[in-house]
């Protein structure tokens, strides 16, 4: 591990753990929009996170995920039924996490480790052991303690305090761009775990490492 790394944070969704992995009930209950279903969910979630904090109406992210769920299923023609919203809400809490996470975070017992994320307690506790990480952190870290969504410098801001390290003794990895962004701009060193072969947000403020996997950060050891 470079000795001025000291901490590895890691975003969830997306990063460790594939949101479309509910891609499957959304079909059983939606047949043949399943995909769409899942793509639009995702996409309000972090629009609406976005939106909240820039009105200044935080809502914590179950709420948020809950409501981003209803937007999606009304835009692909469909009623969502109390019932339907449980099992949806439900299997977000039993993401699977990819397939090398696991061993990855394994080799990296010299520093700390945690997660980061926009998440809420009530939905990323459970996720992360229902995933069966819980072990392999040192630390489980949500912006809903501060109220401040990343990409806000106050976000990182307090998943740094909470880790006691500098922040250029940070790696910091996401899988979406504008979180590599926020978390470059305030000053992580930034690991972009690139899965779907995007090309690089024009902020101005690129990755130190680009990766199409986790695996890609066993360099930094």
């Amino acid at each position: 591990m470079s000795s001025s790394i000291k901490a590895l944070i890691f975003d969830v969704y997306g990063t460790l753990l594939d949101v479309h992995s509910v891609i499957e009930k959304c079909e059983e209950l939606y047949p043949e929009k399943g995909k769409q279903i899942s793509q639009t969910w995702r996409q309000k979630q972090i629009e609406y996170s976005f939106l909240r904090q820039l009105m200044g109406n935080y809502t914590p992210f179950s709420h948020v995920t809950a409501d981003a769920l209803r937007y999606a299923v009304h835009e692909h023609g469909y009623e969502l039924l109390h019932n339907q919203e449980q099992t949806l809400m439900n299997a977000y809490l039993h993401l699977q996490h990819y397939d090398e996470v696991e061993a990855v975070l394994k080799e990296f017992t010299n520093c700390k480790r945690a997660v980061f994320s926009n998440g809420s307690h009530d939905m990323l506790d459970p996720l992360i052991k229902n995933a069966g990480l819980t072990s392999l952190f040192d630390k489980i870290i949500s912006v809903d303690d501060v109220k401040q969504y990343k990409p806000t410098p106050a976000s990182y801001l307090h998943a740094l305090n909470v880790l006691g390290v500098e922040r250029h003794e940070v790696l910091f990895m996401s899988s979406n761009g504008w979180d590599i962004s926020g978390a470059k701009s305030f000053g992580f060193r930034t690991a972009w775990i690139n899965r779907l072969h995007k090309p690089t947000e024009q902020l101005q403020v690129p990755p130190d490492a680009i990766y199409s996997d986790l695996r890609g950060i066993l360099e930094w050891k």
